[in-house]
């Protein structure tokens, strides 16, 4: 990337202004928007059980074309499908059982017209043909698409991202978060003296004159927005990791300028694993081997192929996005892209308005890592110090069945929420428990907010509904008021929702003790005059003395 750029999206982080709220601005709703982000009647009748993308990339005229093989179980009978396919893409046509089938194109939604008779229970599949020249990428990852660049040595540099636009911006597929396909055959044409890495393990390589195709093959489900192509003048290298499922492949893939530093550079990843394995339970992927591959752009999550492009340096491009010097101890992109491996593409969304599953479980396993390797408290500074991030513009959540992310404040305001919610459950092992049972209870899932809610309220025993509510559906920071009168600490909850009554701890006189605030004033006595007080920092929270 350009110098200046790098700025420009070091900025925006920084002040909390992400993905999500370079989308999220969006409110006011088209029939496009539902098309994409509902499962409409013509997504609702079948299941993705296979993909083959068979594609060719010519990064000289930036063009793509090829197939994608979709095979589907009916789960009840219909006779119309949609694939989704962005312009300036087009879907030029659809064949069934050697049938050219009719297709209505309505935007980015194309509907296609079956013959055959659609039993329940069948396994069918359908090939659809697309080609054109895709959407360039802007701000990749923010405003994604394809990103066409060079090398410092004048070669190719070409990477797709496509979160929260959708895997429609550069091929033909069910784009929805809800279904993830069961496995999936990756194969891209790409010039000879160049490289494709997708997803999974590479099966094959096969030269065609003066092209060569890849064949990548995954064997595990996977969502849309998680699949990629990676195409430059790649090396490679490669070690084993004694992981907590056996031996498991962590591959890296570089320009090959870059191989040196990387080799010194990636020790951050099988640190990362270990630390992961610790918090979160073992790596959910391992029949697809893990990699990091270098990008043109900052970096994502996509599966088993975690993109890197945070110039091989500590931080965020060098920074410390939580301004307390811990955030230079590790790599961002190297912690943050690959910690989403469990949340994201183990534990994915079934609609983006829940994203915060994927963002604010990431966003705090970067002080997991912290925790790990340099102990509780700075992890605790780290995350506290993210929140200078906040901006409480609009909840967390966003709508429902139009493709609408909620804030960006998904990430460290989300972060924060969870730091808290480890205090209330004061029993660090309880909480990993917590953490890894979330990925072996929802393995390889698509879930709802509720469904993980639920689950983290069972396992405390406490009905976390009203803390849920309070930090993810609005932008009220809980304000603990007191007044001090001698021995008597007065005190109440205020910019709360109704109901809410989380307790939190607070040193007096620097003696540590809960308080149970409500929404009115309650009163403690305590043994000798007040002459310190404070609340404890791991709480998200604000106080005001009255």
């Amino acid at each position: 990337m350009k110098t200046f750029l790098l700025s420009f999206l070091l900025a925006l982080l920084s002040f909390g202004f992400t993905n999500a709220q370079l989308l999220s601005e969006k409110e006011n709703f088209t029939r496009q928007d539902t098309l994409r982000g509902s499962v409409t009647p013509e997504r609702a009748w079948w299941d993705l059980t296979y993909y083959h993308l068979d594609i060719k990339v010519d990064p000289d005229k930036k063009f793509i074309s090829g197939k994608n093989t979709i095979q589907y179980k009916v789960l009840k009978h219909h006779s119309v499908i949609q694939i989704d396919l962005q312009p300036p893409l087009k879907l030029t046509k659809a064949i069934q059982n050697g049938e050219a089938l009719a297709i209505e194109h309505d935007g980015n939604a194309h509907f296609i017209t079956l013959n055959k008779p659609q039993d329940v229970g069948t396994v069918n599949a359908l090939d659809v043909y697309y080609e054109g020249n895709p959407r360039e990428a802007v701000r990749a990852p923010w405003d994604g698409g394809i990103s066409w660049d060079k090398d410092d040595n004048g070669n190719h540099f070409v990477a797709s991202s496509c979160q929260g636009l959708g895997a429609s911006v550069w091929w033909p597929c069910k784009d929805h978060m809800s279904d993830e396909v069961d496995s999936m055959l990756i194969s891209v044409n790409v010039p000879k003296d160049l490289t494709n890495v997708s997803n999974g393990r590479l099966r094959s390589v096969e030269q065609y004159g003066d092209t060569k195709t890849y064949r990548w093959i995954v064997k595990n489900p996977i969502n849309n927005y998680g699949v990629n192509i990676n195409i430059g003048d790649y090396v490679n290298f490669s070690e084993v990791y004694d992981g907590m499922a056996g031996p498991l492949d962590m591959d890296y893939y570089v320009l090959r300028d870059n191989l040196e530093k990387a080799k010194e550079h990636f020790k951050d990843a099988p640190k990362m694993m270990k630390a992961f394995e610790h918090w979160f339970g073992q790596y959910p992927f391992y029949a697809d081997s893990f990699k990091l591959v270098e990008v043109p752009y900052l970096g994502m999550e996509h599966q088993s192929s975690v993109t890197y492009g945070n110039q091989y340096k500590k931080g965020y491009l060098g920074n410390d996005l939580s301004g307390t010097g811990w955030g230079l101890k590790f790599d961002f992109i190297i912690i943050h892209e690959a910690g989403h491996e469990w949340f994201a593409n183990n534990i994915t969304n079934k609609d983006i308005a829940d994203m915060w599953i994927h963002e604010s479980f990431t966003a705090y396993s970067e002080n997991l890592f912290l925790d790990y390797y340099y102990g509780k408290q700075a992890s605790a500074e780290y995350v506290i110090g993210t929140r200078r991030a906040i901006r409480n513009d609009r909840p967390i959540i966003g709508h429902y069945d139009v493709n609408h992310e909620g804030s960006g404040d998904m990430y460290y305001k989300g972060a924060n929420m969870l730091h808290t919610l480890r205090q209330l459950i004061e029993d660090d092992e309880k909480w990993r428990k917590i953490l890894i049972g979330l990925n072996t209870t929802f393995y390889h899932q698509t879930v709802t907010t509720r469904q993980i809610e639920d689950y983290i309220s069972e396992q405390t025993g406490y009905d976390l509904t009203e803390f849920f509510n309070q930090y993810l559906r609005t932008t009220k920071i809980p304000t603990l008021e007191y007044q001090i009168d001698g021995k008597n600490l007065k005190y109440r909850w205020t910019n709360i929702i109704e109901k809410f009554d989380m307790p939190v701890q607070i040193k007096v006189n620097d003696k540590e003790q809960w308080l149970y605030p409500k929404a009115k004033w309650h009163t403690l006595a305590i043994e000798n005059p007040i002459e310190s007080f404070e609340v404890d920092p791991d709480f998200y929270v604000e106080s005001k003395k009255l």
